[in-house]
């Protein structure tokens, strides 16, 4: 039983690792910028509308990610 729940843990550990690159790269697609923030900023959106939600009522505003936006560029050019 107690090597049963260690493989359960480990294979989700497993699964879990190896699924991570992606929503990384999907969660920081947009950054709210702005005075406080700074450039980039907070990178933590998925999308456009997460961003301008966070954004609204304060003197901030939401941009592309420049690892993302610069990303696909660099890659063809090694």
């Amino acid at each position: 039983m107690k090597h049963r729940l260690l493989l359960a843990a480990a294979s989700l550990a497993l699964v879990t690792g190896l699924g991570s690159p992606t929503a990384a790269v999907a969660q920081d697609r947009y950054c709210l910028q702005g005075r406080v923030w700074g450039y980039p900023g907070n990178c933590q959106f998925a999308s456009y509308a997460q961003c301008m939600a966070t954004a609204s009522g304060t003197h901030a505003y939401c941009g592309v990610n420049p690892r993302y936006a610069y990303a696909r560029r660099n890659r063809g050019y090694r």
